[in-house]
C-alpha cells in the first residue's frame, strides 16, 4: 500500500521527529519506505531518515508491504501531517518551540580581537568562572586486516561492544534525574547505536578484512560527511551525533573509558573541542556556569542542552578554542556569541554586574518557593505545576508548586512501543501523588487523537483531528483501554490526593458513561481483592459546548479546571497552529474572557472548585482578573510558579 501527502512536521524530519516516527514504523511488522524526490529509504532507520531531508511542506510517499501495510501507512501519514509530531512535551502545550536557535555567526566574523573570540550563540545568558578544559584524546589505533576465519569473531566483538554501549545508554535513560529534553536526546543517540547505516556499513567493512575500531570509525566518518554535505544546519548538526556513537563504540572495543567530567569544580565554563550530547546529559549540569566548544552550532544537541538547563553556550569556535585550552578564566556571553580569556577588571565588573541582575531577579523570586498565595479573604490560591512526566517533578517541586494541575497522561502512552500496563499506569501515578502529598495531583485522562498517534490504537484519517475522535470521545469507544487507566488510577488513589478530570467533554452523558466505567472498574478491583479508593472527578473546559452547559455540568463534577490554549482555538474558529490566524487567537479575547468568566460564575455557583491550566494561567497581567472571577486554582509550567505566587501577593497588598 502507498500514500502521498505533504509533510507538516516543524522544521521536517530532523532528530527528534525522525526518532518517533522510526518508533512508529518499528511498531508494526510490515517493511515501510519513506520516498522523497524518487528516492526510497527505510522508515525503521532513523539514519537513513534524517539523510533523506525531509522537510516541512515537501512531498512524501509512505509505501507498506505486508500483513498490517494499511494500518502502518495510517499512522505514518497521520504523523507527517500533524505539525505537533516534532515538538516535545513543554513545546507541544505552547504551541510553539520553546527555544529560537539563535542566528549563527558567520565564519568571517569569527575572528579573534585581543582576548576576545566570537562563536556561535547558542545558548543565552552570561557566565564568568573557572575554565575546565576536557579535551580526551583522540584514539590512536592503526587499521589491522583480519583473517578470513577470524572475521565472525570480529563480528561478535563489535556486536558485544554496541551492546555495552547500549546498555550504558539504557542505565541512562532509566535514572529518573534525567531531564525529559536530554531523554529525547539520549533516545535518539540510542538509536544510531543499531542504524544500519552505520553498524551495516561497519559490518560489511569487517567482512572485507578489516579491524572492527577501524571499520567503526570509518563508517562513523562516512555517514556524518553525508550529513555535512547536506543543505540543512540542524542535520548538518547531526554528523556530530555520528561521530561521537562512533566514538563510543571504538573505545568499548578497545576496552577504554571516555574521560569524565566528575571532577568539574563548582561554577566552572566548560572547554571542549567537542563533547558528545551523551557524555554532556550524564555530567553534573548543576556545576557547570558555561559552555565554550569548538564544534557545534545553535541546532547542535550541545545546545539543545544548554538551552533546556538555563546554561550560556557558546560554540563553534573551530580551531580557536585550543587558545582557551591553558586559559584560567573565561567569561562568556552566549546571547552575544562572544568569549573572553582572562577577563580583565573592567570585562569581570561589566559580566558581574549582568550576573548579579539575572541573579537578583531569581533570588526575589526564590523568596516565594514556599508562599502560600491567597485572596484579601484569606482564601487559598493554589498555585500547581504541570508536568507530563515524572522527571518533571523535582523541577516543579523546586520552585514550590503547590501540587500539579495538569499530569498529562498522554507521554506515559507515547514513549512506549506498546499500550503501557494498568501496573506500570498505577505506579507512575502514585509516584507523582507521594511526590507532593498533601498538595493534590490532577490526573488528566488520556488525551490524544488523529494528531498524536500512539502504538495500540489505530485512528481514523480526518479532515480535523482537533475536531474530530479524541479525548473522551475515543476513550468511551474504547473502554478496554480507558478501563485500564481508570483502574490504576483508582489503585494510586489510596495516597488520597489524587484527582481525576476528563478532556474534551462536550456533553453530560460523556461524565455519567465515565462514571458508570469507574464503578466497573472499582467493582471489578474489590472483586480482585486490589487495595484502592475514590477519588475527584472533574473536567476541563475548553469546549464552548462545555462552557455553555457548565451550570448543568457542575452539579455532575467535582471541580472544573480551563484548558485556555483548547478553548481559545475553538472559541475563536482559529487554529492555534496556525500563524495567519494567530492575532485571532488570544486568551485576551473579549470572547474568550467571557467564556471564562461564564465557567468561573457556574462553579462557584454550584460550589465547586474552578481551577485554569492552560498557558494564560501563569500570566501575571491576567492572573488578578481569573481570581477576581472566581478561579482559586492555577496550573502553568514550573518556571512560572513563583511569579505567579509573587503576582498574587502584591494583589493582596493592594
Amino acid at each position: 500500500m502507498e500514500r502521498s501527502t505533504i509533510v507538516r512536521v516543524h522544521e521536517g524530519l530532523h532528530a527528534r521527529p525522525a526518532t518517533r516516527f522510526v518508533k512508529l514504523a518499528k511498531s508494526f511488522e510490515s517493511e515501510i519506505e519513506i520516498i522523497r524526490d524518487g528516492k526510497a529509504v527505510s522508515a525503521k532507520s532513523p539514519v537513513k531518515l534524517m539523510l533523506l531531508g525531509v522537510k516541512e511542506n515537501q512531498e512524501v510517499s509512505v509505501r507498506a508491504t505486508g500483513a498490517d501495510a494499511a494500518e502502518a501507512v495510517e499512522a505514518l501519514i497521520g504523523y507527517l501531517e500533524n505539525p505537533d509530531s516534532g515538538l516535545g512535551e513543554d513545546e507541544l502545550h505552547a504551541g510553539a518551540p520553546a527555544y529560537a536557535p539563535p542566528p549563527a555567526v558567520q565564519p568571517d566574523m569569527q575572528t579573534e580581537i585581543g582576548t576576545f573570540l566570537r562563536g556561535v550563540a547558542a545558548s543565552e545568558g552570561v557566565a564568568i568562572g573557572p575554565a575546565f578544559a576536557y579535551f580526551p584524546a583522540d584514539i590512536q589505533t592503526e587499521a589491522r586486516t583480519i583473517a578470513p576465519g577470524q572475521r565472525d569473531a570480529e563480528l561478535q566483538r563489535l556486536r558485544a561492544a554496541i551492546l555495552s554501549v547500549q546498555n550504558r545508554m539504557d542505565a541512562t535513560l532509566a535514572e529518573t534525574s534525567l531531564a525529559e529534553s536530554d531523554r529525547g536526546i539520549i533516545a535518539a543517540l540510542r538509536d544510531i547505536t543499531a542504524d544500519e547505516s552505520v553498524i551495516g556499513e561497519a559490518e560489511a567493512t569487517i567482512r572485507k578484512g578489516l579491524d572492527a575500531v577501524s571499520a567503526v570509525m570509518a563508517a562513523a566518518t562516512q555517514v556524518a560527511a553525508e550529513f555535512a554535505e547536506l543543505d540543512d544546519p540542524y542535520l548538518n548538526a547531526r554528523a556530530d551525533d555520528i561521530r561521537a556513537v562512533g566514538r563510543q563504540i571504538s573505545l568499548a572495543l578497545l576496552g577504554q573509558d571516555e574521560a569524565g567530567l566528575d571532577a568539574l569544580p563548582e561554577g566552572a565554563i566548560l572547554i571542549a573541542e567537542d563533547i558528545g550530547a551523551w557524555d554532556l546529559a550524564r555530567a553534573p549540569l548543576k556545576r557547570i556556569a558555561g559552555i565554550v566548544c569548538g564544534h557545534g552550532g545553535a541546532t547542535s544537541h550541545v545546545a539543545i542542552i544548554a538551552r533546556s538547563h538555563g546554561i550560556p553556550a557558546v560554540l563553534g569556535l573551530g580551531s580557536q578554542v585550543i587558545e582557551l585550552k591553558r586559559a584560567q578564566h573565561v567569561a562568556i556571553d552566549g546571547s552575544r556569541g562572544e568569549v573572553h580569556l582572562e577577563p580583565d577588571e573592567a570585562t569581570r565588573q561589566r559580566f558581574d554586574a549582568a550576573i548579579l541582575a539575572a541573579t537578583a531577579e531569581r533570588k526575589a523570586l526564590s523568596a516565594y518557593k514556599d508562599a502560600v498565595p491567597s485572596r484579601p479573604d484569606g482564601t487559598v490560591i493554589e498555585v500547581a505545576a504541570n508536568i507530563g512526566s515524572l522527571e518533571e517533578i523535582d523541577a516543579a517541586l523546586e520552585a514550590g508548586a503547590m501540587g500539579v494541575g495538569l499530569f498529562r497522561t498522554e507521554l506515559l502512552f507515547m514513549r512506549h512501543m506498546h499500550l503501557p500496563s494498568e501496573d506500570m499506569q498505577a505506579e507512575t501515578y502514585a509516584a507523582a501523588a507521594r511526590a507532593f502529598a498533601p498538595h493534590p495531583v490532577i490526573v488528566r485522562t488520556l488525551d490524544i487523537g488523529g494528531d498524536k498517534p500512539i502504538a495500540g490504537i489505530e485512528f481514523p484519517q480526518e479532515e480535523n483531528p482537533f475536531l474530530g475522535w479524541r479525548g473522551i470521545r475515543m476513550c468511551l469507544d474504547r473502554p478496554d483501554i480507558f478501563k485500564t487507566q481508570l483502574r490504576a488510577l483508582l489503585r494510586a488513589a489510596i495516597h488520597g490526593n489524587i484527582k481525576v478530570m476528563l478532556p474534551m467533554i462536550s456533553e453530560i452523558e460523556e461524565v455519567r458513561r465515565t462514571r458508570a466505567l469507574i464503578a466497573e472498574a472499582a467493582a471489578e478491583l474489590r472483586t480482585e481483592g486490589r487495595e484502592h479508593a475514590a477519588f475527584p472527578l472533574g473536567v476541563m473546559i475548553e469546549t464552548p459546548a462545555a462552557v455553555l452547559i457548565a451550570p448543568t455540568l457542575a452539579k455532575e463534577v467535582d471541580f472544573f479546571s480551563i484548558g485556555t490554549n483548547d478553548l481559545t482555538q475553538y472559541v475563536m474558529a482559529a487554529d492555534r497552529l496556525n500563524p495567519v490566524v494567530s492575532s485571532l487567537n488570544s486568551v485576551e479575547n473579549p470572547a474568550v474572557m467571557a467564556a471564562i468568566e461564564m465557567t468561573a460564575k457556574a462553579g462557584v455557583d454550584a460550589g465547586i472548585m474552578v481551577g485554569m491550566c492552560g498557558e494564560a494561567a501563569g500570566r501575571p497581567d491576567l492572573i488578578p482578573t481569573f481570581i477576581r472571577m472566581g478561579l482559586t486554582e492555577l496550573s502553568m509550567s514550573a518556571a512560572s510558579v513563583q511569579r505567579a505566587k509573587k503576582c498574587i501577593g502584591e494583589m493582596k497588598a493592594t
